[in-house]
């Protein structure tokens, strides 16, 4: 090596031991469980603006109040301090543990609400609020609506309505103040939520909860495990959502958009209980507030298609991920319908996830049949075209010569059995986007797995294991990994061996296993799925062979070759592409040939 290669590694090395001696380890940070308890109002809140309560009226002695409004699928808490929701529960799910499922949690969410008026600013949420309302448990058809008042010191009035339907996980907001209000300020709206840990893995949690805004197009906040995240957009804001993995806590201001959003993502690595703190930053048209226009839709609830694609917002199921662009087509219309239609039959998801893989195999049976002819094509012609590699072992350029000489002669195409194969690839690549965005997978088991939702920890590791394997190894992964390992040999045994820079069926081996590790961590659906689609694609072979006859297919192969001697039979598009590469390679090898000459002469 360079010396100053080594000196300079030398001194790489030592800089860093001297961090990790020297930096001082970071502050434990205080659970939240005893945030809770003392009340503490985040930081985020009070560090960002000034209290502007300087015209506001003495509210210290109306005490605080709490309205519960019950609904079919959401338990809503309101508080007369400041005239907000205090919390959210949904009722129709737990979190992975078996706790109430918050979306809205008291000291972990913070609505703050800055009103510009003649005399300046007051801050809304520090108001104690009146209401007329009761509690209420509501019908499924029912509805109940809640005004909140209040009055400032310029005898200026304010409301605040909710509209709360006895089912569903939209609520209705709007806001309206009496009085002029500053013609070129807007009210400012700030949301502060902590995203408590609803899923199993808290790493892989922070690695996919958001923010999605939607302007004229989808947009998201990017996500980090480690980092915090902040991003600005002065185009008008349609509706926003605080995405955590399979659940959303959204605004949508469609009629008044928002205007000079901020939106920022926190995460401390070491906490043990918020997956991320979320702040949301944005101005409400002063104008629109004055008139009473300024209304909104609260989205409280679970990230499922078919409930948020009835949400009346512009593109508002684009927050269920669907894949790339060319592959949610096929999400959308075909996967997420078949499977809504086989749930309304089957309780069972594992059995489910059986009859998806069976439906769709049954749907690909013809392609799989024509790969398996041009598989039977190519194991008839493998004695001819080992005899083609033994007569050409030095010449890779005459082997291959030769070999589409047969392939003409015999009128067939070598890629005809990866065209079908390629013609599937489309739905596994959209299942591998989907089964980790189903919530309908979520907390449901299946044999030895506890929630197909996320990875099935059959064995668990005292250690992690780097390349995504973790601290845990998934038995559906690798009964995935042994049946592509299966399905390779006996596509191998079946295959003559092509001539290339890559060996194909060495390759057939290395790439189950390079999935084992990526798929490790991934939703036990699926790679169960993937196990159960490789099984019935062996058998789906299996039962073909019993009935194609390759002597037949032998015999129809000679003839082609016949008739291809004499004229005959007329060349398809391939036969006729291979013909012109044939006579190409040949008048480039006569050139070279005729090149060699000219050069010895000389």
């Amino acid at each position: 090596m360079d010396k100053n290669f080594v000196i300079g590694l030398v001194l790489i090395m030592l800089m860093l031991i001297g961090y990790q001696v020297l930096v001082p380890k970071p502050v434990e940070p205080t659970p939240v469980a005893e945030v809770k308890k003392e009340a503490a109002k985040p930081a985020s809140v009070t560090s960002d603006t000034t209290q502007k309560s300087s015209q506001s009226v003495d509210s210290t002695a109306v005490p605080q109040k709490d309205l519960v409004i019950e609904t079919k699928d959401a338990r809503v808490v309101f508080t007369n301090k400041g005239g907000v929701m205090k919390e959210v529960m949904l009722k129709n799910y737990k979190t992975y543990d078996q706790k109430p499922l918050y979306l809205i949690a008291e000291n972990h969410n913070n609505f703050q609400i800055d009103l510009p008026t003649q005399t300046g600013d007051v801050r809304l949420t520090n108001q104690t609020f009146t209401t007329d309302a009761q509690d209420r448990t509501l019908a499924e058809k029912d509805s109940a609506v809640i005004t909140y008042r209040t009055t400032l010191k310029n005898n200026q009035t304010v409301e605040q309505t909710y509209l709360v339907r006895g089912s569903g996980y939209v609520i209705d907001y709007g806001i309206k103040a009496s009085g002029a209000l500053p013609a070129n300020k807007s009210v400012e709206f700030h949301w502060d939520n902590d995203l408590l840990q609803l899923e199993n893995d808290m790493k892989k949690n922070r690695e996919v909860v958001t923010v999605n805004y939607y302007t004229d197009a989808l947009k998201s906040l990017p996500t980090s495990p480690t980092s915090n995240e902040e991003e600005k957009t002065a185009d008008p804001v349609k509706w926003f959502t605080i995405k955590h993995k399979y659940f959303l806590a959204g605004l949508i201001a469609e009629k008044t958009p928002l205007t000079n959003v901020t939106m920022r993502a926190n995460v401390n690595v070491e906490d043990s209980v918020i997956v991320k703190n979320m702040n949301i930053f944005a101005g409400i048209p002063a104008a629109a507030v004055q008139k009473g226009e300024a209304n909104f839709q609260f989205y409280l609830g679970p990230n499922e298609y078919h409930i948020v694609d009835k949400v009346k917002a512009e593109n508002f199921d684009q927050n269920v991920y669907l894949g790339y662009a060319f592959l949610k087509p096929i999400n959308k219309f075909f996967l997420v319908p078949l499977f809504n239609l086989i749930e309304g039959f089957v309780s069972n998801y594992g059995l489910l996830i059986i009859l998806l893989v069976l439906f769709v195999k049954t749907l690909l049976t013809p392609l799989t049949y024509k790969s398996y002819i041009s598989m039977a094509k190519m194991r008839i012609l493998g004695p001819e075209l080992e005899q083609i590699r033994e007569a050409n072992k030095d010449d890779v350029a005459k082997q291959q010569q030769e070999q589409m000489k047969l392939y003409q002669q015999v009128g067939v195409s070598p890629l005809s059995g990866c065209v079908p194969v390629l013609a599937t690839m489309p739905i596994l690549f959209s299942l591998f986007f989907l089964f980790p965005n189903l919530i309908e997978l979520r907390q449901q088991s299946f044999l030895w797995a506890s929630d197909l939702s996320t990875y099935d920890s059959f064995f668990k590791l005292p250690f992690n294991v780097p390349f995504g394997i973790g601290n845990h190894i998934s038995l559906f992964t690798i009964l995935m990994t042994a049946s592509s390992i299966g399905y390779a040999y006996y596509n191998n045994q079946n295959t003559p061996t092509q001539p290339g820079p890559v060996n194909m069926k060495a390759l057939g081996y290395v790439m189950p296993l390079m999935f084992m590790f990526i798929l490790n961590s991934f939703p036990a659906g699926l790679t169960f799925y993937y196990f159960v689609s490789n099984v019935v694609t062996i058998a789906q072979q299996l039962l073909i062979k019993r009935f194609v006859n390759e002597d037949k297919i032998k015999n129809i192969l000679e003839e082609n070759r016949k008739k291809n001697a004499t004229g005959e039979k007329k060349q398809n598009k391939f036969q006729k592409y291979l013909e012109k590469s044939l006579q190409a390679a040949e008048e480039a090898k006569k050139k070279q040939a005729e090149l060699e000459k000219k050069t010895k002469k000389k």
